[in-house]
């Protein structure tokens, strides 16, 4: 506002009402003819600021549409799912943060549920997105986002039933498997692991030995007992499943021979196969066994420490609901043993010493006192310990961990003109995961850590609206996986995080 026309405006309200002291100067005919000028002035440009307003939003709406399918095409609808996300949405000022969290935190029940009825329940099937089989971690850690919605929504709860009866089923099937097909008695299998050297079933869809592939069975179970309160899908079916999980933790900690499993592939990849289908020889700690590593890559040393550390966590969640739920003291007492024994090998066996001095968690060890330090951006991983519960966030010996792998000092940590962030042997050499970036702020309480992480994710999905698998670290626009749900519900979920516990990062303009 220019200041003479401060004055004169000045002049004019004293007038009308007084003065401060009952007079002023009086105003003049120049003052009202000036007044009147500049009022005219001032709509024009505010009328032309609400255009211009106005139009950015179309733009923005043009720029930013839906990418989710319509609604008559979703595979599953959750009233409270949508709910929140007009809730978390309305609190997210930046449009492309916005755009990408209502396209990324429904894309499980938008695309990958099917529901239906097995043995007069529920029954619900979760791919994993682009391919048509359902892996016991992805879709545990798909579903993982909704939880805290379960309570309140009936419908959202016979997907939560559904699921957990088909872990069930799936563990009896065969619980050395990772995943599944959609019909149990299928034995097609997925078309790479037709040739398999292992005791293929019908329904499996391929048959890893992943020690997390069971611990996500349990802490789907335990979540959503403690979030809804319900213990209808926990049957004698479930607490069969239940025992069998203990059962073959304890047949692979191989203290009395390697136990039934076997596993071999033709491949040109080392990370495809196990030497002699059982991997390298160890000394029997009392850490459970696994021939392959989250990330379907095969364990360079068989005593994966994440996983271990996942397992004691989720056994003693078994232990409270066999005690809570299930009322069986006996698998209550045999899980709390279980956890306490592995527990104590992990910390006798499973930490390690960095060159510069520093004491870590290893990544893999053999029980021999060889280590190997380096992280995969699957979880459990070892920057993933906190988010899974499986140590106290403010430990010492994991923040010296997690600040170990998000550095070069793990050779699959990089850095570029895009992004950096921790990959794996799955996709290869300068390959940032999306799912470690996630990780990394869903483990942090500074603000800065995950308002980068925010930043970084929102300027590499290109132009898709979603997240990907992997991207080249110096071009986002060089991905794998455009539709692989489990890292969109992952990110989804730190932004409801977010919501909750910081919602002043959201309120942030990332342009």
């Amino acid at each position: 506002m220019p200041l003479l026309f401060e004055r004169r405006l000045a002049r004019i309200g004293q007038f009308a009402s007084g003065g401060l002291n009952g007079w002023q100067e009086p105003a003049t005919k120049q003052d009202v003819q000036s007044l009147a000028f500049h009022r005219r002035s001032f709509l024009a440009a505010g009328a032309a600021m609400l255009f211009a307003g106005q139009a950015l939003r179309a733009q923005e709406v043009r720029m930013f549409q839906s990418n989710r399918p319509p609604l008559a095409s979703r595979r599953f609808v959750s009233a409270a799912v949508e709910r929140e996300i007009d809730r978390v949405s309305a609190l997210i000022r930046d449009p492309e943060l916005r755009w990408l969290f209502a396209n990324c935190y429904p894309n499980t029940l938008d695309t990958t549920v099917f529901m239906g009825q097995a043995d007069g329940h529920d029954d619900a099937f979760v791919i994993t997105g682009d391919i048509d089989a359902l892996w016991l971690r992805d879709s545990a850690a798909q579903v993982r986002p909704y939880l805290h919605l379960a309570r309140s929504d009936a419908q959202l709860r016979t997907l939560y039933r559904g699921l957990i009866r088909r872990h069930a089923r799936c563990v009896l099937l065969d619980p050395y498997a990772n995943a599944f097909t959609r019909d149990p008695a299928s034995r097609d299998g997925l078309h790479w692991s037709r040739r398999d050297k292992t005791e293929m079933k019908p329904g499996v869809a391929e048959r890893k030995w992943e020690v997390d592939s069971l611990c996500y069975v349990l802490r789907l179970a335990h979540d959503y007992w403690r979030e809804s309160g319900d213990v209808e899908p926990f049957d004698a079916t479930w607490a069969k499943a239940a025992r069998t999980i203990v059962a073959t933790f304890k047949e692979q900690q191989r203290v009395g021979g390697p136990g039934p499993y076997r596993f071999q592939r033709n491949s040109d990849q080392p990370t495809e196969t196990t030497l002699a289908g059982i991997g390298v020889p160890t000394r029997k700690t009392g850490l459970i066994h696994s021939a392959f590593r989250p990330s379907d890559d095969a364990c360079t040393f068989p005593c994966n420490i994440p996983g271990n550390l996942f397992a004691v966590a989720t056994l003693r969640e078994l232990a409270e609901m066999a005690g809570g739920v299930l009322h069986d003291a006996a698998l209550a007492a045999e899980a709390l043993a279980l956890a306490d024994e592995v527990e104590k090998a992990v910390y006798a066996h499973g930490t390690m010493q960095l060159p510069d001095g520093r004491r870590v968690f290893a990544y893999e060890t053999d029980g021999y006192g060889n280590h190997l330090f380096m992280d995969d951006a699957n979880v459990p991983s070892l920057l993933g310990l906190a988010y899974l519960r499986s140590v106290p966030a403010d430990s010492a010996l994991y923040q010296t961990t997690a600040q170990a792998v998000w550095s070069d000092a793990n050779p699959w940590f990089f850095k570029g003109r895009a992004a950096e962030g921790i990959g794996g042997p799955h996709i290869g050499e300068g390959q940032v995961w999306p799912m470690s970036i996630i990780l990394r702020a869903l483990s942090s309480s500074d603000d800065a850590v995950i308002a980068a992480a925010l930043q970084t994710l929102r300027a590499t999905h290109a132009g898709t609206g979603f997240m990907h698998e992997a991207f080249d670290k110096d071009d986002p626009a060089r991905f794998t996986r455009k539709w692989f749900a489990w890292v969109n519900g992952l990110f989804g979920e730190l932004v409801v995080k977010v919501a909750n516990e910081r919602p002043h990062l959201l309120a942030a303009d990332f342009a």
